[in-house]
């Protein structure tokens, strides 16, 4: 039976929220073997004279423990 446990992560981008969420998820798997998904729990964007400077989001991601 697998087990899995819970990281919540926070990322931001310049180009998009799914690239926040990628940046997340590769940073994740530097960190942590088995990464299985990602759940975004929030988006949010800074902006700055009218246009959007950078995208965020909390997500939580899931991975296999080992053992």
């Amino acid at each position: 039976m697998s087990m899995l446990k819970v990281i919540e992560v926070l990322s931001e981008s310049d180009k998009s929220w799914e690239d926040a969420a990628q940046t997340a998820v590769a940073r994740a798997n530097d960190t942590v073997r088995n990464v299985r998904s990602i759940w975004i729990k929030n988006f949010e964007a800074t902006v700055e004279n009218g246009k959007i400077k950078t995208y965020r989001i909390n997500g939580k991601v899931s991975f296999v423990l080992e053992g």
